[in-house]
C-alpha cells in the first residue's frame, strides 16, 4: 500500500535512537494491525446490527481459529492464526467478501429479512461504507486526543529564514514573507506548506505571497532531496528551502480538537490519494510501495520511540487502511459500493456473470499487489542484495 505514513522529520530531532529488538517488531505489528482491523470490521458489524442484519461471524485474522466464542445473538467471534486482516460474515453471505449465498432466498421469511442480500441497496451501502469511515473516525479521535493533550500546532506559514541557493532564494523569497496559498490551496500553518510540497515530486508550485501590504504570486520548482531517518530508511521529499519560526501550540477544547483532527485526517487522505495517483501514472516507482512486512518494520521502529510515536503511526495506518478499502476493486469495500451505485441507478443488480468476473479480476489484482509489495518489503530488508552477494 502507499505509505506516506512516516512521522514528520522534525519528530526525530534530539531523539536518541534505541536499537529495536526483534520481538518488538512482532508485538508492535500486532498492536498496530489488530486494533485497526477490529475498528474497521466493527464499523461494518455495528451498522449491520442497526440495520437489522444478523452477523454470523466476526473474525480478526484468517485461517484456522485460535480462539473464539459465540454470543447470545448467535455471532461467532474468533481470532484466526493469520493476523493480516479480518471480516464480518453476515447472514446470506457465501464467503468473507460478501458474495451472496445461492440458498439465501430459500430461507423462511423471518430469517430472510435479517440476511444481508435482502436489504435495500442503501442499507447494504451504509454497512459496507461503515468500515472505512470508522477507520477515518478512529484517526480523527487519535489526533483530537493529542491536540487536547499537547495543543494544536499553530505555527504560522511565515518564512523565518531562506536557505542559500535554494528554490526559495532564487524566487527572492525573504524572511517575514507569509505563504498564503500554494497552487490555490490556503496555507493556515507552516505544516500545511510541508504537506503541499514534500510529496509532489518537485512539480512547479505557485505561491501566493504576502509581504507587508503587498501580495504577489511566484512560481518555483521545489528540489528533491534524499535522506535517511535514524533507522536507515531512505526517502525522497521535495523542499523549497524555507524555515519556520518558533513552534506555536495552542490549547484547544474538545470541539476545536475534533475539527483540527478532521482537518489533519483529510490532509493525509488527500496526500495518500496524490501518492497513489503518482503510482498509477508512473511518476513514482512501484518499488516505493510497502506492505505488511514494511508496516511491521515501521511499527517496531515507532514503538521503540515510545507510545506517542506508536499511536501516531496507528492513526496514519488507519487512514491508509480506510483509503485502500475504498478503491473500486470488487474484493474491497469500494468495489461493493461501485456495484451498489450501479444497482441504485439501474434499479437492478449487475448481472451475476459480470459480478463473478469482476470478483476474479479484483482477486487477481489484490494478489498481484500483495506479491509486488512483499517483493519490495523483502528488498527493503536487504534480502535480494544478500542473495546477489552470495551468488556473486
Amino acid at each position: 500500500m502507499p505509505h506516506p505514513a512516516r512521522l514528520p522529520s522534525n519528530l526525530w530531532t534530539n531523539m536518541n535512537m534505541p536499537d529495536v529488538p526483534i520481538w518488538l517488531y512482532f508485538v508492535a505489528f500486532l498492536a498496530v494491525l489488530g486494533p485497526l482491523v477490529f475498528v474497521h470490521e466493527y464499523g461494518h458489524y455495528i451498522v449491520g446490527r442497526w440495520c437489522g442484519v444478523k452477523a454470523e461471524t466476526f473474525s480478526i485474522g484468517f485461517g484456522r481459529k485460535v480462539l473464539g466464542w459465540t454470543d447470545k445473538r448467535g455471532t461467532e467471534w474468533k481470532i484466526g492464526w493469520l493476523p493480516l486482516g479480518g471480516y464480518v460474515q453476515f447472514a446470506g453471505d457465501r464467503d468473507a467478501v460478501s458474495q451472496p449465498d445461492a440458498d439465501w432466498q430459500q430461507l423462511p421469511a423471518e430469517q430472510k429479512s435479517h440476511t444481508f442480500p435482502a436489504q435495500p441497496v442503501w442499507k447494504r451501502a451504509l454497512i459496507v461504507l461503515a468500515g472505512p469511515v470508522t477507520n477515518f473516525l478512529f484517526a480523527i479521535a487519535i489526533f483530537a486526543m493529542f491536540f487536547m493533550i499537547y495543543g494544536a500546532p499553530q505555527t504560522p506559514p511565515v518564512v523565518s529564514a531562506v536557505a542559500p541557493a535554494s528554490a526559495a532564494a532564487e524566487a527572492d523569497l525573504r524572511a517575514g514573507d507569509r505563504i498564503a496559498a500554494i497552487n490555490g490551496r490556503t496555507m493556515e500553518t507552516f505544516e500545511d506548506i510541508r504537506l503541499a510540497v514534500s510529496y509532489e515530486l518537485g512539480k512547479p508550485a505557485m505561491l501566493d505571497v504576502e509581504r507587508g501590504a503587498e501580495r504577489f504570486e511566484v512560481t518555483l520548482r521545489p528540489r528533491i532531496i534524499s535522506e535517511k531517518d535514524p533507522f536507515g530508511n531512505k526517502a525522497e521529499r521535495a523542499i523549497i528551502g524555507i524555515m519556520p519560526g518558533a513552534p506555536v501550540y495552542t490549547e484547544v477544547g474538545l470541539l476545536t480538537a475534533v475539527r483540527a483532527g478532521a482537518m489533519q485526517t483529510w490532509a493525509l487522505v488527500r496526500l495518500t490519494g496524490n501518492i497513489l495517483g503518482q503510482f498509477i501514472t508512473g511518476q513514482r516507482s512501484v518499488k516505493e510501495m510497502g506492505g505488511p512486512i514494511r508496516i511491521a518494520k515501521q511499527s517496531g521502529e515507532m514503538a521503540s520511540l515510545g507510545i506517542v510515536a506508536l499511536i501516531s503511526f496507528i492513526a496514519f495506518i488507519s487512514i491508509n487502511l480506510g483509503f485502500i478499502n475504498l478503491l473500486p476493486l470488487p474484493m474491497l469495500d469500494g468495489g461493493h459500493l461501485l456495484f451498489y451505485a450501479y444497482e441504485a441507478v439501474r434499479r437492478r443488480p449487475a448481472p451475476p456473470q459480470v459480478q463473478e468476473w469482476a470478483f476474479r479480476f479484483g482477486f487477481a489484482a489484490v494478489v498481484t499487489l500483495m506479491l509486488v509489495v512483499t517483493f519490495n518489503d523483502l528488498g527493503s530488508l536487504g534480502l535480494w542484495d544478500g542473495i546477489a552477494r552470495l551468488i556473486g
